[in-house]
Parts: C-alpha cells; structure tokens; sequence
C-alpha cells in the first residue's frame, strides 16, 4: 500500500469515531437539568401518536416504571427517574459497565391539548400512554 492510501484509510477511521462519539454523546447529556444541579442523561425513546393517545417508550432496562415520574409543564412533558446499580451488584467487580447510571431526564414538546398519563413496562421500556382528553 501506498503512503497516500494508508492516510485515507487513517483520516477514514478517525472520522467513523468521531461520528461514533457524537451518536454517544447525543444521548449522554452529563450537564445539571432541572430544578437540581446533579448531571443527567437523557434516554433514548420513541414517540408515536394515534388519533386517541400519543404513546412513549423510553429505553430504561431495569427501572421500575413507578419510579419513573411523568409531569405535563406547559406543552412539554418532562420524564425523569434515576437508575441505580441493583444492591446486589454494588460489592462485584465490574468488568463492563455500559448502560448509564444515575439521575435521568428526557423532555418532549406535546401537541396542544389535555393528557391522562398511564405507565407500563415493556422488554426493558418504560412505556407512558397519554391519552387525549377533551
């Protein structure tokens, strides 16, 4: 291989890491959000809407969904909760952790109108259910 062609192949993988990193951080906002100074993450999520509710699943393997707090402010849903270590785990030696820990918080822009908020579990989502009300 020429010298040329290994710095283009070089400049090639710097880039697919940087594109990697960027797509990490999109969903590690480490900065103090909210009514607290504490740093959160902001999980990724779906947001689908139907004719009679608009329905939110939110990527959080392993918390609870009653810990999950769902509050309307405005036009703008505010989801936020903490995800912790199970206890059990907290004494073992971690060989990777990748899944993020500690206080999270995730804002959506709602269409105008008035929601009833129900929550459910489903395959390591918290799901909220909003249901248009008149």
């Amino acid at each position: 291989m020429r010298p040329k062609d290994q710095n283009w192949m070089l400049t090639d993988a710097i880039e697919a890491l940087a594109r990697a990193e960027r797509l990490h951080q999109s969903f590690l906002h480490l900065h103090p959000r909210g009514e607290t100074s504490e740093p959160s993450w902001e999980p990724p999520m779906d947001v689908i809407e139907t004719e009679e509710e608009i329905l939110i699943l939110v990527a959080l393997p392993g918390v609870d969904p009653d810990g999950v707090k769902a509050a309307l402010d405005g036009g703008t849903l505010v989801i936020s909760g903490r995800r912790t270590l199970p206890s059990e785990l907290r004494n073992a030696r971690i060989l990777r952790l990748e899944l993020p820990q500690g206080r999270f918080e995730r804002r959506i822009t709602l269409p105008a109108g008035r929601y009833t908020i129900s929550r459910f579990a489903a395959h390591g989502c918290v799901g909220l259910r909003l249901g248009k009300s008149s």
